[in-house]
């Protein structure tokens, strides 16, 4: 009988919890894995890509108790991914957490938010409660609090390249983002390892930068000018709504753009790097590829 523990990965689906099966998997036997998604009848090209690898598919729904229950049976360890469902994360996540006691669930892991205790976003409230259900539990958990990923940023980018202009609401505050790989690497560190319970891991790149810093970088990539300008919150908002964006996205850009200003999303630790045994990837990487592919497919 094989002493590797039984890893459940959350939202399988996602980018992140794709990026940390595909990280597993460097490490441990597929058997080993169980990927967890809303519902693979609906999901049926990503469900059986998984399992032509070898993992293992269930359906684990946040939102309903008893696929959780038959979901997490036999799980050693589960990396609970927080929800993408803002204002709905609090009831879900419990659901979560429950079904993991009950199912005997020896480490949750969650993936939070950087400095979730003092963070000014509006976001962290959801996180704060989820971390607070944790405790409350009673089963061994590690909180991973994510810092931004850097892929974040380029959702601004097209219209920047296109305007000239890269507007927010951050003035001088600074960023430590790192790629969604990173964080994955370090959850699958975390699965993997026997030592992690009872530890919190604020996550982060190891450097970081402002949002005119940002601009800058987008123009060295693309060959054009691309300047940062800075407006009050609700100008920022009341933009970003004129673009077309959703009210809840709106609003989550310019209150984290807020929240940059205090510091919400810096932090000078190192604790990603070390976690993961190597330097996190630079900003510049991620921004720069994302400029010339969109470049690219222009010219293509």
């Amino acid at each position: 009988m094989s002493d590797t523990p039984r890893l459940f990965v959350t939202g399988a689906t996602g980018q992140l919890g794709g990026l940390v099966i595909e990280t597993l998997l460097e490490s441990v036997p597929a058997s080993a894995i169980v990927a967890g998604m809303r519902d693979p009848a609906r999901n049926e090209g990503a469900a059986n890509a998984l399992r032509d690898k070898g993992v293992a598919v269930r359906a684990a729904d946040y939102t309903r108790p008893e696929t959780l229950a038959s979901a997490l049976a036999g799980v050693d360890r589960l990396l609970l991914i927080s929800s993408s469902e803002n204002g709905k994360r609090k009831v879900q996540h419990r659901n979560v957490i429950g079904a993991a006691k009950n199912a005997g669930v020896g480490l949750i892991a969650y993936t939070s938010i950087l400095h979730a205790d003092r963070s000014p976003l509006f976001l962290a409230e959801e996180h704060r409660d989820t971390e607070m259900a944790l405790a409350e539990a009673g089963v061994p958990f590690v909180l991973l609090r994510n810092g931004w990923y850097s892929e974040v940023y380029t959702w601004r980018l097209p219209l920047a390249l296109k305007g000239g202009v890269l507007i927010g609401a951050a003035g001088d505050g600074r960023i430590s983002s790192a790629a969604r790989a990173d964080y994955a690497r370090a959850a699958a560190t975390v699965l993997l390892g026997s030592e992690h319970a009872g530890r919190i891991y604020e996550l982060a790149g190891d450097e970081s930068f402002t949002l005119a810093e940002l601009a800058a970088v987008v123009s060295k990539a693309s060959g054009n000018l691309t300047a940062y300008r800075n407006m009050a919150p609700e100008k920022f908002r009341s933009a970003a709504l004129e673009a077309g964006l959703p009210e809840m996205v709106a609003r989550i850009l310019s209150d984290t753009d807020a929240g940059v200003e205090k510091g919400a999303l810096f932090d000078d630790g190192g604790t990603l790097a070390r976690l993961i045994g190597r330097p996190t990837t630079p900003f510049q990487t991620t921004v720069t590829d994302f400029v010339r592919n969109q470049q690219a497919a222009a010219e293509a």
